[in-house]
């Protein structure tokens, strides 16, 4: 944009930095191109950096025609619930059930072994969020000893300078190693590891198995990882598995790795790609450059997402090291430097995990260290992938949303299998509670193993299909629209057309039907999951469809089955509002199980959907607002970022800004152990504690930020919608809203001052409103409006 909305935050402002080496996972400062993933640890004696690749899961394609009986137990379900027998529909819905997910796998562990003569001091490591560049630097017996990692882009490579301010100092050995099955050899002073995933890994919830874990040498994805040392001086040498410098100055280390996957419907033995000649081509590539070409080329492409956007909350740095920033924040110390960095803290993590066409961010991004990591790090469709997209467009980053946009289309395809056998529909296509590299839409639970409140919940084709139109609201691109994002709704909505029936009433319902993870207690007080028409369910639908009908009109097509799609959503169950006030999760006014859980999924209309608003449905709003007073603001990362969202969509910014500091509280590292009552908050790397770590509270923390000062519908903006107190003045850049516009803004004393508004793929009219106030612009594309507010 021409004019940029005051002072942009200098790149000091936007580093982590510690002075210590990591000692937990959760403590390490992440890196990723957005295939390869490195956790640099930064020890003194020995650094270790766990290496990941987007691409390397247990497993192999899924045979998604697993129970071709289950939909024949259909009929026998709707009667039960007719019947209002619940415990006996929780029953025959465990029948309904196929396989669990596949897991993401750990690839290795890159172990940099250094000789030093006495202890360190002046340590210092690092991450500058605006250059992906973690820094280490300390000093042994008067020696200056640094360190500089980042993963490339541009050339498939991890990159690490090692200096020593006196000649001759730098002393270190490279071992790989590896949880998985592995062979390591070495030649012309070149390290090569090769080795395989497991063929399977059991989630690891499903306790302590002989089993677990299992592998075959002739199935599975291969892995292949590449080290090599550049040296200006001192000598290389290699035995024994270990690669060495010795008597060194200045050296690189390069790291290569690649798969073996090749598509989510390819054996990765036996139709996957050649995963040693592709590391070994980078390699070679990356090693025939200066490690001066290597950053250059690196920062020119990660800069070139990274700083379309800047915010400015008028925070101050700070001398602490990030962690104890973080301690007293945590305590009620006003740190608005500290709330911009872990908002773009969660841009960082979107562009470094988020590049790999149909593979997107995962629960842990792409850093894992676990066999069996929590909840396999799959994907989790009942709202955490959604989460970690919620970002992706407002934030300017419309490109990390192509994975789970080709994910999408992957999951249609062993979703159309999926809506056949489990559910007896033809020519739609859905998925279930979990999917992972493979594409995987079954219901899960090991056929009849699973509980049913989680297990055969089936709404993830509705709610994946709204982030097709949510992309193309963002970029106006009709051809996207017409060729990938419309098919792929169009199925979604047909699965639901012919999923619903009538209730007494002739209101079009689901049955059966669940709410994520959350369980009711009916009239005769059984505590149950499987019931008809609940709230979740039709508001999704009602999303889908009014996205399938408004594509249909833009493309100017489909007129016979859009008029069918909008006398069904004229004709489905409305929301309740119970004797509390509140909206209803259940067809009837039951209590929760849990009236405190985590999921809030009946609140889908308020947000991420676009149903229920404070200015359209007044009633509706207030009963989500009291909704979210009787659950309270104690939960789980996700889960408060979740409701940050909700909040800020209520208008209600101090509420949400309350919990935005409840996000970041300060949480110790703990490893992989899951607390759903640890209340949720942030580790020292800032990443997201559930706890355990998952990557989707960042960023459904980070798109609150967003939430809180821009709201948009096609046609209308709102600026400063739900501005806490707290952020009285402050500017905003790069911001972008439905439309295709892109917003520049300055306030003070919560007031818009400054505006500015360019047409960045769109054009036509829009509203804005602020201040109270509404103006009316007509803008060409590529036009900008300045406006003094």
């Amino acid at each position: 944009m021409a004019w940029t909305a005051g002072t942009t935050a200098a790149p000091a402002d936007l580093s982590l930095w510690y002075d210590k080496p990591a000692q937990y996972f959760e403590e390490c400062l992440p890196l990723g191109n957005g295939r390869i993933g490195a956790s640099v640890f930064g020890g003194v004696e020995s650094d270790k950096i766990f290496l990941n690749d987007a691409t390397l899961w247990s497993g192999g394609p899924v045979q998604a025609d697993m129970n071709p009986d289950a939909h024949t137990f259909l009929p026998a379900l709707r009667a039960a619930l007719k019947k209002e027998d619940y415990p006996l529909a929780d029953s025959i819905s465990k029948k309904m059930q196929g396989t669990f997910s596949q897991s993401y796998a750990p690839l290795g562990t890159l172990l940099i072994n250094f000789k030093h003569n006495g202890p360190s001091k002046n340590y210092r490591r690092s991450l500058d969020l605006s250059r992906a560049v973690s820094d280490l630097s300390y000093e042994v017996d008067g020696v200056r000893f640094s360190r500089e990692y980042f993963v490339s882009y541009p050339d498939k490579i991890i990159a690490i300078k090692l200096t020593s301010s006196k000649k001759g100092a730098l002393n270190f050995a490279l071992k790989f190693d590896s949880l998985l099955k592995y062979q390591v050899e070495l030649s012309d002073n070149l390290l090569k590891a090769r080795g395989c995933a497991p063929i399977h890994a059991e989630p690891d919830y499903r306790g302590g198995r002989a089993d677990a874990v299992s592998f075959d040498s002739s199935k599975g994805t291969r892995f292949s990882a590449r080290v090599k040392i550049q040296a200006s001086d001192g000598t290389i040498k290699s035995s024994n598995g270990v690669l060495s410098l010795e008597g060194g100055s200045e050296a690189v280390v390069l790291v290569a790795i690649a798969t073996s996957f090749n598509g989510f419907d390819k054996d990765p033995a036996t139709q996957g790609l050649d995963d040693q000649v592709l590391a070994t081509a980078s390699m070679q590539s990356a090693y025939a450059k200066s490690y001066e070409d290597l950053k250059k080329a690196h920062l020119i492409d990660f800069k070139g997402y990274f700083d379309r956007l800047a915010l400015d909350l008028r925070g101050t740095g700070s001398e602490l090291p990030t962690d104890l920033r973080l301690k007293r924040y945590a305590e009620g110390a006003d740190d608005k430097g500290l709330e911009v960095l872990y908002f773009q803290f969660g841009r960082y993590l979107l562009i470094s995990s988020s590049r790999t066409p149909g593979v997107p961010a995962n629960l842990q991004g792409i850093w894992n260290p676990y066999l069996q990591p929590p909840w396999s790090s799959n994907y989790t469709t009942n709202i955490n992938v959604e989460e970690n997209y919620w970002l992706a467009e407002n934030a300017n980053l419309s490109e990390m949303h192509a994975p789970l946009l080709g994910l999408i289309k992957n999951i249609a395809s062993t979703g159309a299998v999926t809506a056949k056998n489990f559910y007896g529909i033809q020519g739609g296509w859905t998925a279930c509670h979990n999917s992972d590299i493979w594409a995987m839409s079954n219901p899960v639970g090991n056929f009849g193993e699973g509980d049913p409140v989680w297990a055969n919940w089936n709404m993830g084709g509705a709610w994946l299909s709204t982030h097709l139109w949510e992309h193309y609201q963002f970029s106006q691109d009709k051809k996207f629209l017409k060729d990938q994002a419309y098919p792929l709704m169009r199925g979604a909505a047909l699965f639901c057309e012919d999923w619903l029936v009538e209730d007494a009433q002739g209101k079009l319902i689901t049955s059966p039907s669940s709410s994520p993870e959350n369980k009711y207690v009916d009239s005769k007080g059984y505590h149950g999951a499987i019931l008809f028409g609940g709230t979740a369910d039709l508001a999704m639908i009602r999303e889908c469809f009014e996205q399938t009908i408004a594509a249909s009109k833009v493309l100017d097509t489909d007129l016979e089955f859009r008029t069918r799609l909008e006398k069904a959503l004229a004709s489905l169950h409305p929301y309740q509002i119970g004797k509390k006030g509140n909206l209803q999760e259940w067809y009837y006014d039951w209590e929760d199980e849990d009236p405190r859980h985590r999921h809030q999924s009946h609140l889908f209309g308020l947000y991420p959907g676009h149903q229920i608003t404070v200015s359209g449905s007044p009633d509706l709003a207030a009963a989500c607002r009291k909704t979210l007073e009787i659950k309270g603001d104690e939960t789980t990362g996700w889960s408060k970022g979740w409701r940050i969202n909700l909040w800020a969509r209520l208008r209600d910014g101090n509420h949400a800004y309350k919990m935005l500091r409840e996000l970041m509280r300060y949480v110790p590292p703990d490893g992989a152990k899951i607390n759903y009552g640890g209340g949720g908050g942030t580790y020292p790397n800032l990443w997201d504690a559930h706890p355990p770590f998952q990557i989707d509270g960042n960023f459904g923390g980070s798109a609150a930020f967003l939430e809180m000062l821009v709201q948009s519908v096609e046609g209308e903006i709102t600026l400063l919608p739900a501005l806490p107190d707290a952020w009285d003045t402050g500017s905003i850049s790069g911001v972008c809203a439905r439309g295709g516009y892109e917003i520049a803004m300055q306030w003070e004393h919560k007031t818009l001052k400054k505006v500015a508004i360019s047409a960045k793929r769109g054009s036509g009219k829009v509203i804005l409103l602020a201040n109270g106030e509404k103006k009316e612009l007509t803008l060409k594309q590529g036009e900008e409006t300045l406006l003094d507010w």
